[in-house]
């Protein structure tokens, strides 16, 4: 969640999170080309591959412009703007309840296949990914996460809105 002034160790530091959201009054500036350096902590090494515009980006870093929310978005630095600070924070701690509910093999086995997609081939993807599930199945998750999944179908079958968690089983 970032909201205020994001400058830049900031966005070092927000380039080094999976999920950005931001609210609406949030300012960036990628400031290290005013100091005389090149951002070293995160900007320039892990953004470039996620970025969608990079003749954009490229502007905000050698000029060290302040930009706002809509054009973190456009870069793609951003996946969400929430109109006030409160619905940011609601909306950050929402997602991560959402995601602490789940399988953690199963989470940090997603993050670490989307990482490792980035620089491989698709054939590749498709064996890494194998081979991580292959070994997941010496876990209790997927036993877990089936049996959630079906009392949450059952529990919706008769109508009531509770749904099981996987940490609930």
């Amino acid at each position: 969640a970032i909201h205020g002034h994001c400058i830049g160790a900031g966005v070092d530091l927000s380039a080094c999170c999976d999920i950005r959201y931001s609210s609406r009054d949030t300012k960036f500036s990628i400031k290290e080309v005013d100091m005389g350096l090149a951002a070293d902590v995160g900007t320039l090494q892990i953004l470039p591959q996620s970025i969608t515009n990079h003749s954009l980006f490229r502007e905000l870093v050698f000029t060290s412009r302040t930009f706002d929310t809509n054009e973190a978005q456009q870069i793609g630095l951003l996946s969400r703007i929430f109109d006030t600070r409160e619905a940011l924070l609601d909306a950050a701690i929402n997602l991560a309840n959402v995601i602490a509910r789940k399988s953690p093999v199963a989470v940090q086995g997603s993050k670490i296949n989307l990482n490792y997609a980035r620089d491989h081939t698709i054939d590749d993807n498709f064996n890494f990914v194998s081979t991580w599930n292959s070994s997941m199945l010496m876990t209790e998750d997927i036993v877990k996460s089936v049996m959630a999944s079906t009392a949450s179908k059952e529990q919706s079958n008769k109508n009531t809105s509770n749904e099981v968690e996987f940490e609930d089983v």
